[in-house]
């Protein structure tokens, strides 16, 4: 299977299964468009070629092809599909997302925890489930060193405290069990001060920081309680929070909606603020809810994506290197096999755990009675929700088997396909022509990174 689009000038030719990555001409592009599935020429179609183009140059392009055909980078076959498709992988817990709070000190309207309480009561998580989570885990970990407790909320930062103990906690738990921890806060930022901003310097191994980028987009949608915008109580906050971290690792996250389908403005406005590793996600809302992304808007979305791609690369070209989540591509290392092909690992490796200390196979299922897998203090008891998320791959996906772009997105969100198709093997398709385009920009960025 081969994916080939343009971009601006540049033609680029993906080779699917093996990950190969080809610039071509304006004519080995035409030539190639003439192969079919099979990798083989249309006769007729080249015959055509010939006339326009001269028999000489299309038959040195073809030559051309047929190398990388024999070479296995195009065209080539893939090795993984009968090995991965009636594949499940035993449960080995790695990461855990904590609700700290599910409460929050702001009321964003496209917020899926409703305000911040998951469409339930406002409340903390006690210590003691806590350090029941952390004991969950590495009981769970079998002999997996290394693993990541992501701080979450509703706002966390409203939970301080026990985030400090459980970080103690589980720092003293390292020792005994060989482990390492990695930690991540995402924080809206309206608590931060000097003494809270030198600790989770000196403890997280990353923070995300929300913002949504120029003060009129994130006022619009990030919203204290009392109605106003948040843009100049958290913007010095976070300047100072980044430039106290130095080369530790952080992100700038925003969202994107219908309001602001210029988001490379926003995106750009936040690289002028200072902030140089960032992310803007699309959300993800039903339809009606005003602010959705339709489909009639990914035109719009495409060429926006494409905007922020060239201008990325010329602020590369000037010495300064911004990092956009969604471009960042890894061709020769990148993550294992099994990662690309199912995900994030929800319902097996990575779990959330509510202030109750109830497991749930991520953040986005927190409150879904039916996907409740157990309790911190007691266990997992609905293995058959297991069974059925770690049978999730792009191989059992009917969508993804085919699809160009599946070892990069890795099949999509289980939480998106559950809400919009009511089927963890579905798939938010407009979810999907997204992802598909932020790829095809993060590999033009690389091909011009290539042709210098």
């Amino acid at each position: 299977m081969i994916h080939q689009f343009k971009i601006y000038d540049t033609n680029i030719v993906l080779d699917v299964n093996s990950g190969a990555v080809h610039i071509l001409d304006d004519l080995a592009g035409k030539v190639l468009s003439c192969f079919n599935e099979k990798g083989r020429p249309n006769e007729e179609e080249i015959k055509l070629l010939k006339q326009e183009f001269g028999e000489v140059p299309v038959d040195e392009a073809l030559a051309e092809l047929q190398t990388l055909i024999d070479e296995g980078l195009l065209f080539s076959t893939d090795p993984y599909e009968e090995m991965f498709t009636h594949k499940s992988t035993p449960t080995v817990v790695k990461a855990l997302c904590l609700h700290m709070a599910h409460d929050c000190n702001l009321r964003c309207k496209y917020c899926f925890a409703g305000e911040g309480n998951y469409h339930s009561e406002k409340t903390k998580m006690p210590f003691e489930v806590a350090k029941k989570a952390i004991d969950f885990v590495i009981e769970n970990s079998g002999n997996r060193k290394n693993l990541e407790i992501d701080f979450f909320g509703g706002e966390p930062l409203l939970n301080l405290k026990t985030i400090q103990d459980t970080v103690a906690y589980a720092r003293e738990k390292e020792k005994s069990f060989n482990k390492r921890f990695r930690f991540t806060v995402t924080t809206n930022g309206l608590l931060l001060d000097d003494e809270t901003m030198d600790y989770l310097n000196n403890t997280m191994d990353n923070i995300v920081l929300s913002l949504d980028g120029r003060k009129e987009i994130n006022d619009a949608m990030r919203i204290t309680r009392s109605g106003s915008g948040c843009y100049e109580a958290i913007v010095p906050k976070f300047r100072k929070m980044v430039s106290i971290r130095k080369d530790k690792d952080y992100y700038v996250r925003g969202t994107f909606t219908r309001n602001n389908l210029d988001f490379s403005e926003d995106v750009l406005h936040m690289a002028d603020l200072g902030f140089d590793q960032l992310s803007i996600e699309p959300v993800v809302l039903p339809d009606g809810s005003g602010i959705e992304i339709k489909r009639e808007d990914l035109e719009k979305i495409f060429s926006e994506y494409e905007k922020l791609a060239l201008k990325l690369l010329e602020l590369r070209k000037q010495g300064k290197r911004v990092n956009f989540f969604h471009f960042m591509l890894d061709l020769e290392g990148g993550p294992c096999v099994a990662k690309r092909l199912r995900g994030c690992g929800s319902g097996t490796e990575y779990l959330a755990v509510t202030p109750q200390g109830d497991l749930y196979p991520c953040h986005q299922f927190a409150g879904i009675e039916e996907f409740k897998l157990g309790n911190v203090f007691t266990g997992i008891n609905k293995t058959d929700i297991v069974d059925t998320f770690s049978r999730i791959n792009v191989y059992t996906k009917e969508s993804c088997r085919h699809c160009w772009a599946k070892f990069y997105c890795s099949g999509g969100c289980a939480a998106n396909a559950w809400n919009f198709q009511n089927d963890l093997y579905g798939t938010y398709e407009i979810g999907c022509e997204l992802e598909k385009k932020r790829i095809e920009c993060a590999l033009w960025l690389k091909a011009q990174e290539l042709l210098g």
